[in-house]
């Protein structure tokens, strides 16, 4: 009688698992584009906004209609305190919101409204233009609203030195040196482009423009930040020299450095700060879309079908980034997961698709390895910086499939990964080796992460990959890599999640990576990462975890419960064997309760990472495939067909 009732309950929780993972299957396919990817929106805050408005000032191109559908679309994300903030629900954030002020008096906004008077109170009880932080005073800077030497120096002579020399611009992360050597451009030109009267800033300095802090602050606290403040008055010294030698050829150097590094879509690097910055860059050096073919391909491309701009019924605004190789990737995987066979002609296209972004080409990523190109990017279009997270995760999507040119993509992707390790056996997003610490001292930095070291939820995706194709402990890549990951494991039991939401994000991906080259259930770390996730279980079922966790411990691991969050926990239950947990029961209830009548989820919540805190971002598709891949696998665990 017993057997049978039981029987019974896993029999109508299959059907009612089933009845989810068909909604939600349905619900992703109507996602998926003519060509065959999937691509949502990759939000991010309102400086992306700002500052295109600000680029389109100092390049003499503003456009009046433009400007008021991006002044539209700021207000409607201002908080009703007036302040804007760098992820939904975050703090107020001073320089998010001076830059988010300048944008809307730019755009004719009257500072005498409510929401302007709200924002500059703000703005003056954190201690007004002063406090911002670096990034912004450069910008502020180039339209004569901050003095120039008051900025930090980063001289183009850099740009000159070779990469085996102790500090070059390699020594920083691939998103970082594309910002710097435009800047150094900028930075030595000082150009300034007057803003109207009436857009003027002074009421944001608290003891007035005249009076303003114009001192150099260091990065951060230390014997090195103050070191690098003293390199810094070095070099204004140096800048100060009626006779520079160095100095044409540098900037020859960097110009052609942009150059041959511009993307075919128009960016560079497909990510907004190094696109805006060069720029203004080849603008300082002559350049002009009248007649210089990579500005105009720069500015065009924040626009058409596959750009940037999120037009609105009335709001304008921009991404950060594109994602589609990842979204798709990670739909694929979701699809493949359901094995319903009314998705397999979905999965075909994606697949198609996504060996066609395959990178056969070099790039900077070179300078430390020497493996052949065959990576995978993030976006549309980028050559020059495929990503090793990218690529694990379209490896896994494209295992399996028997489509012509699917073994040449797996093997030149897992060729070009394994020669992507470092030498600690972890796995960064873009680069080999990249550590050197003490780049994040120089007094520029004080914003976001300069460089690209080897973290645990990378690692465990790579892992997770190599197990997939048979490669298992006892490979040498494979130990090294484990042994990396296993080291990186935290006091309490999680993994640190570098471009995810956070501890959960990094258990997510170690358990399963660990599971996949033949980690036991009952090996100490996989049961000391279960029982993390089961003491920090909402009372709701679901998992959640606030962006303040990085930082904050009294947050770390808790926060409302979130759709890609919860399915993240459950991946990890699940890879760790635990389908039968009662805490896997309840997440899975909480995604069942909580699905929508579309067959999706809710989620306002921002559970992507750029730069822990500083920027953060919202996977318009994460609420949609992690769920679906977490009740797929338990759907396969009820039934014994689990891999």
């Amino acid at each position: 009688m017993r057997d049978t009732a039981l029987s019974a309950d896993v029999s109508g929780a299959s059907a009612t698992i089933e009845h989810a993972v068909r909604r939600a299957t349905d619900h992703l396919l109507s996602l998926q584009r003519a060509d065959g990817c999937f691509w949502a929106e990759l939000e991010s805050n309102v400086t992306i906004t700002a500052e295109h408005v600000f680029l389109r000032h100092i390049l003499g191109r503003s456009d009046s209609r433009e400007l008021a559908a991006a002044a539209a679309y700021l207000l409607e994300q201002q908080r009703p305190d007036g302040t804007w903030g760098n992820w939904y629900e975050s703090p107020p954030e001073l320089s998010t919101t001076i830059e988010a002020y300048l944008a809307l008096k730019l755009a004719g906004v009257s500072p005498e409204t409510p929401e302007m008077a709200a924002a500059r109170q703000y703005v003056l009880s954190q201690g007004g233009v002063d406090s911002a932080r670096v990034f912004t005073k450069i910008w502020l800077a180039m339209m004569g609203e901050w003095d120039w030497q008051a900025v930090p120096m980063v001289p183009p002579e850099f740009v000159l030195l070779p990469h085996w020399f102790p500090v070059s611009i390699y020594s920083f992360a691939c998103w970082a040196r594309q910002t710097i050597v435009p800047l150094s451009i900028v930075l030595a030109a000082r150009p300034v482009a007057p803003l109207p009267e009436a857009a003027r800033i002074d009421e944001l300095f608290v003891r007035g423009r005249a009076a303003g802090n114009s001192a150099v602050p260091p990065s951060r606290g230390g014997v090195r930040a103050r070191a690098f403040l003293l390199l810094d008055r070095a070099l204004r010294l140096h800048e100060g020299l009626p006779v520079k030698p160095l100095r044409r050829l540098a900037l020859r150097r960097a110009e052609q450095w942009i150059l041959e590094r511009q993307e075919a879509d128009g960016s560079w690097g497909g990510i907004q700060p190094p696109w805006v910055y060069s720029l203004i860059a080849l603008h300082i050096r002559g350049h002009r879309p009248e007649t210089s073919e990579p500005l105009r391909r720069g500015l065009a491309g924040f626009y058409g079908d596959t750009g940037f701009a999120v037009q609105g019924n009335e709001t304008f605004h921009l991404q950060s980034c594109l994602s589609p190789v990842w979204d798709t990737a990670l739909a694929v995987v979701a699809l493949d997961e359901t094995g319903l066979p009314t998705a397999a002609p979905s999965i075909a296209r994606a697949r198609r698709w996504l060996t066609g972004r395959q990178v056969f080409e070099g790039g900077d990523w070179q300078v430390r390895c020497g493996a052949r190109p065959g990576g995978f990017p993030f976006e549309f279009a980028n050559s020059n910086y495929p990503d090793i997270d990218d690529t694990a995760i379209v490896l896994l999507a494209l295992y399996g499939s028997d489509a012509p040119g699917t073994t040449r993509a797996i093997e030149r992707g897992i060729e070009w990964m394994i020669g992507m390790q470092s030498r600690c056996g972890g796995w960064a997003a873009f680069d080999r080796n990249n550590t050197q610490r003490w780049t994040r001292h120089i007094p520029f930095c004080d914003f976001g992460e300069v460089i690209d070291p080897p973290s645990s939820d990378v690692t465990a995706h790579v892992l997770e990959c190599l197990g997939r194709v048979g490669r298992r402990i006892g490979d040498p890549i494979v130990d090294r890599g484990l042994r990396f990951l296993l080291r990186e494991q935290e006091h309490d039991g999680a993994w640190f999640g570098r471009w995810g939401v956070n501890l959960t994000y990094g258990l997510g991906a170690a358990l399963p990576g660990l599971r996949a080259v033949g980690v036991t259930p009952d090996h100490p770390a996989v049961v000391r990462g279960v029982e993390w996730l089961v003491r920090h279980q909402n009372a709701d079922g679901g998992w959640g975890e606030r962006v303040e966790g990085y930082t904050e411990p009294q947050w770390r691991g808790r926060g409302p419960s979130t759709a890609s969050q919860t399915a993240w926990a459950l991946m990890g239950l699940l890879a760790a064997g635990r389908a039968g947990h009662e805490a896997t029961r309840r997440g899975v209830d909480y995604l069942l309760c909580t699905q929508t009548a579309s067959g999706g989820w809710e989620e306002p919540q921002f559970t992507g990472t750029g730069f822990p805190t500083d920027f953060m971002i919202r996977y318009h598709i994460y609420r949609d495939v992690f769920p679906l891949i977490a009740l797929a696998r338990f759907s396969k665990a009820l039934s014994g067909e689990e891999r």
